[in-house]
């Protein structure tokens, strides 16, 4: 904390699985079916919870746990441990009393008891609501009145958001509606796919309604599952009509209900916090800090800088230990990062410090024996002769040193040489 600076007032926590190939037949507690973040159902998985610091991408806690375990339940395991990380990350800032920090997180790890737990560990809160919670259904009502969505403005730029102070269950919160049009882009493209195949089905229900060859109730059944994504059910309207005998469905797409969702829902995060001095526009800077721990994720799936797997692990401890030394890397990428400085990737970063090589030459020799190597110097960047003083590479490998030397531009560097 003292020596890279980083801040840990606002945290962010998320949890991620990974796909193991573990036989269904091997003994262990870790790898479990549960819902895969990759959408394979055929593979146990490994869970996989970190609690990233809001600058630098850094894991300051990790917690693995059998892949079939919920968000609030892996949290509230982790309770013990946040207290401990409060009081420690307290003593590396040199705070004279208890400093005061916000847990960001998804809805999914909502819980009116887990808000009391955290609030008893000295952590204040930063929650995305499920829109189907009662408390988000009188935020988006709110938001919904004319005049209400008002531009944040400053660094947020165009973001609309609305601001009220309600009771949730038996707490007090202040709830911020946030209208985002990257997600709203999204979300319209989903509903297109989604309306696309639903057409098809209603159509096929429609025809073998008419010719008599579904019973009602599984036509009903089927109704209701050809809807049951992305919203349709709000604005295509399905009656299933029995008469004489005969079952018939008639179904159509309500143009204003789609449109009255468009604007009173769709695009609209609700966050939930008890930090009531907070502003507007620091809370919605703050939950968008939960994009760390997704990039930290991201860096640890296939193809990521530190993936994960693939994992030749079938032992819960050697399953622990493989995702320890997961972390180990993520976090010394992260803080290689903020060391270096910059607003290039982690994946260019370490590419960049890849390239940083010197060529080993065989000399040729009249006499018997080893023949003698020379290293030839590299040719560096700026952006390399960088990372060699701020990492001291020279150390280890001195003819970078002189490479530095050579190609240094300004004095400065010649006297570091």
């Amino acid at each position: 904390m003292r020596r890279f600076q980083l801040s840990a007032d606002v945290l962010a926590f998320d949890t991620t699985n990974f796909d193991t190939h573990i036989a269904t037949t091997t003994d262990g507690e870790l790898a479990r079916r549960g819902h895969a973040k990759s959408k394979r159902s055929d593979l146990r998985v490994v869970g996989l919870a970190a609690l990233v610091s809001e600058t630098g991408h850094v894991p300051l806690l990790h917690r693995v746990y059998p892949g079939n375990g919920s968000d609030q339940a892996v949290l509230a395991s982790c309770l013990a441990a946040l207290g401990k990380l409060h009081a420690a990350l307290d003593d590396a800032q040199q705070r004279g009393g208890a400093g005061c920090r916000t847990l960001v997180r998804d809805g999914g790890a909502w819980s009116e008891q887990l808000e009391l737990d955290l609030d008893v560990e000295g952590y204040s809160t930063l929650i995305s609501l499920p829109l189907s919670h009662r408390a988000s259904v009188v935020a988006l009502a709110h938001a919904a009145k004319r005049g209400t969505m008002k531009r944040v403005g400053g660094p947020l730029g165009e973001v609309r958001a609305a601001r009220l102070r309600i009771a949730v269950g038996e707490l007090n919160r202040t709830l911020v509606v946030v209208e985002s049009e990257e997600l709203l882009r999204g979300q319209k493209r989903g509903i297109a796919v989604a309306l696309s195949k639903a057409k098809k089905e209603l159509r096929k229900l429609e025809r073998q309604a008419a010719r008599g060859r579904i019973q009602r109730e599984e036509l009903e059944s089927r109704v209701q599952k050809a809807l049951q994504r992305e919203h349709l059910s709000e604005f295509v309207v399905a009656t299933v009509k029995e008469r004489g005998g005969k079952t018939s469905l008639h179904w159509q797409v309500d143009a204003a209900r789609r449109r009255t969702l468009e604007r009173t829902r769709l695009g609209r995060r609700v966050l939930c916090t008890d930090r009531h001095i907070w502003s507007t526009g620091r809370i919605i800077h703050a939950f968008r800090g939960q994009w760390n721990v997704e990039e930290l994720f991201r860096r640890a799936k296939k193809g990521g800088v530190v993936p994960w797997g693939p994992s030749h692990q079938w032992a819960d401890g050697s399953l622990r230990l493989h995702t320890f030394a997961t972390v180990i890397g993520l976090m010394l990428v992260g803080l290689a990062r903020v060391a270096q400085g910059g607003d290039k990737s982690a994946r260019s970063m370490m590419q960049m410090l890849g390239g940083i090589e010197a060529t080993m030459v065989q000399v040729m020799a009249p006499a018997r024996g080893r023949r003698p190597t020379v290293l030839l110097a590299p040719e560096l960047t700026a952006e390399q002769r960088k990372a060699v003083r701020t990492f001291d590479l020279g150390r280890w490998l001195p003819i970078l040193i002189s490479s530095m030397a050579q190609s240094a531009p300004n004095p400065s560097l010649g006297q570091v040489a």
